[in-house]
């Protein structure tokens, strides 16, 4: 039944949210947060059962290709899809679409990511079978993960009529994408019980989400179409460094999502996701002590300390903290990042004024 059925995992970014931990040469996907695996081996763990090692594909940069297949040497090199350069997801997913196609026309692609913690991967792979049934009939799905507060930093979903239930979970068509709200509206969206959080997972036939991608981003199929004209030829890498800066960056949302002709979402139940978005975001998804504190290492004292999260990665340094509250402090390699909580989203402020001033020795 799943014969068909691709997974394809996006892990090129870079994280620079989670700086000074993630860096160029140890990027997000890479990070071990939560348990024992890196992000991307738990992203490939959750797989398992579902799709074989030969039907993952990654999307990733060539400089992250060593240390992905470190962590997972059992995923075949030619499954790596390279991408030159960012040009955001749209491009990702055509690409991945176009290597799945030549490989399997009546293929049927999962677009994930490796950079989520998900805690229930029975339901997980209940809301891709789901999936997986629903974009047989060309819809194009996305997971919606039901809101348990408010939140202002993620995109929401409303929920249109019911379509049908698969695999014992309500499929919904969407009404509307929505932006990330101000508190005000997220609450009102919480609270009326039609809106979800739009996770980033998407599930499609190949053919479904080309056909959009051709009447929607006519310059981008264009383009996917010259790579074609050489895919699986020595001339395969050349053509895509040579055509892929000429793509306009855009995301799967924006370009193909907001306007497609047939879309469903599939609410989560109790999928314990967690995007991993920023240092604040580990607030949601980590263990914390009766203080609200979370110690990522061992080596951490505090004293008087509250709501503060503290990262250390060299097991010979020792972190003491006395009376401080809700703090982020990483002290990693060469550099030491101590921030409000309520600031982290700056911190990817901090990477941009590094890179401007050319101090890329802390990058």
């Amino acid at each position: 039944m799943f014969d068909h059925f691709y997974a394809v995992i996006m892990a090129g970014g870079s994280g620079t949210r989670l700086w000074p931990l993630s860096r160029k040469d140890r990027p997000k996907q890479s990070l071990v947060i939560g348990g024992e695996r890196t992000l991307f081996q738990s992203a490939v763990d959750r797989l398992e059962g579902l799709f074989p090692f030969e039907r993952i594909l990654v999307v990733t940069i060539a400089e992250q290709v060593e240390q992905l297949r470190t962590d997972c040497p059992e995923i075949p090199l030619e499954n790596y899809v390279i991408e030159p350069l960012p040009r955001g997801t749209a491009s990702v997913v055509a690409l991945a679409a176009l290597a799945i196609m030549h490989r399997d026309p009546d293929g049927v692609m999962a677009v994930l990511t490796a950079d989520h913690l998900i805690g229930n991967q029975t339901h997980f792979q209940q809301l891709l079978q789901a999936a997986h049934e629903t974009a047989l009939d060309d819809y194009l799905v996305t997971l919606g993960i039901t809101p348990n507060y408010p939140a202002t930093g993620f995109g929401y979903i409303q929920k249109g009529e019911q379509l049908r239930n698969a695999e014992g979970l309500d499929v919904f068509s969407v009404q509307k994408f929505k932006e990330k709200p101000d508190l005000t509206l997220a609450q009102e969206m919480v609270s009326d019980g039609q809106h979800v959080w739009n996770s980033g997972m998407f599930i499609w036939k190949v053919t479904t989400v080309m056909a959009e991608i051709e009447r929607q981003m006519p310059d981008l199929f264009g383009i996917v179409q010259e790579i074609e004209k050489t895919w699986a030829t020595s001339q395969q890498d050349e053509t895509v460094q040579s055509l892929w800066p000429t793509i306009k960056p855009q995301t799967i949302d924006y370009g193909i999502m907001e306007n497609a002709r047939k879309v469903a979402v599939i609410p989560s139940i109790d999928l314990g996701w967690n995007d991993v978005g920023s240092w604040e975001s580990l607030f949601e998804a980590l263990a914390y002590d009766s203080d609200g504190n979370i110690r990522m290492q061992e080596n951490v004292v505090t004293f008087d300390t509250q709501g503060t999260l503290i990262c250390e990665d060299s097991p010979d340094r020792l972190i003491v903290t006395v009376g401080v509250k809700d703090l982020i402090i990483i002290d990693s390699g060469n550099a030491l990042l101590v921030c409000d909580r309520k600031n982290a989203q700056q911190v990817r402020e901090v990477v941009n004024y590094l890179k401007e001033h050319g101090r890329v020795n802390y990058l």
